[in-house]
């Protein structure tokens, strides 16, 4: 194949590549990076030793993806509070070079949810569920028999089951109750925002021990998470400029509110509703997972 026509292959794969690295690892930077990985491998192999170059490509990023998630378990433990998933904008203001495949699997309670998995269940869950390929050709990226490849996925999909809402949430209802939540935090209204909180709510806050008043640990119960964002909340906001703004986004093909001051983000929050009740709210201030928001 010539270079010109590998570069045309890597064009027209760098988005399927990337949205499988992405989910996977639920960081741009580690998904930009095994996909340049699995770009590298397959320049230095000749055209004899590949028979598909997607094939190729996928295998690749596949078995890289495994292997980093193995290692960053072990980084995630000793990360300095919660780890979260990096935030990618998906609506008008998402990146055209990127040009992942956007659908609920993308949503942060999802890539949150995969981390309940292990690195195996979590590929054959992702190409079978996601990407729709077949069991044969899942063995084939990874190695493994058909069999074992069938039990990873009823194992991950009886796991997230167990897990995921009965009744989502419409993107409106959620845009509704961030709003409420937004107004009732700027208002300072106690019983305004525990009524939009489900009784069992939690929050989870990501600052990577890089952000001062951040939460280092959940925050669970409305009166707990009520008192947070109007007490003790007010840490964070103290330390942005005076000209920060919020705007409402999507991020992760949900609603989401983003704190900005000129084009630097300083913090992403999500939530996920049930019963018509905000029951998770997430916030990624990590500035390291921001820069691309």
């Amino acid at each position: 194949m010539q270079p010109e026509a590998r570069l045309d292959a890597s064009t027209r794969n760098r988005p399927l590549l990337w949205s499988i690295a992405y989910r996977m690892l639920g960081s741009w930077a580690d998904a930009e990076d095994v996909v340049q990985e699995a770009f590298v491998r397959w320049q230095r192999t000749t055209d004899q030793e590949i028979a598909s170059p997607r094939s190729f490509l996928v295998t690749a990023v596949s078995r890289l993806c495994i292997n980093q998630l193995q290692s960053a378990r072990a980084r995630r433990e000793e990360y300095t509070g919660q780890w979260l998933p990096e935030p990618v904008p998906t609506g008008d203001a998402g990146d055209p070079d990127a040009a992942l495949r956007v659908d609920e699997s993308l949503s942060t309670a999802f890539l949150v949810l995969l981390e309940k998995l292990t690195p195996a269940e979590r590929a054959v869950f992702l190409l079978r569920e996601v990407f729709e390929y077949d069991y044969a050709e899942i063995a084939s990226f990874l190695g493994k028999s058909e069999v074992a490849c069938r039990q990873w996925f009823s194992r991950a999909k009886k796991h997230l089951g167990d897990h995921r809402p009965r009744f989502p949430a419409s993107p409106e209802t959620q845009k509704q109750l961030l709003t409420g939540f937004l107004q009732a935090v700027n208002a300072g209204e106690m019983t305004s925002l525990m009524s939009l909180l489900a009784e069992d709510v939690t929050f989870w806050g990501d600052g990577g021990g890089k952000v001062k008043g951040a939460a280092t640990h959940p925050i669970a119960g409305r009166v707990a998470v009520a008192r947070f964002f109007l007490e003790t909340g007010n840490l964070f906001r103290s330390a942005l400029p005076e000209d920060f703004r919020v705007e409402l986004a999507e991020v992760n093909r949900q609603p989401a509110l983003i704190i900005r001051a000129g084009e630097r983000a300083f913090s992403v929050l999500t939530i996920e509703v049930e019963a018509g009740h905000i029951r998770t709210i997430r916030v990624v201030a990590n500035p390291e997972k921001l820069t691309h928001v």
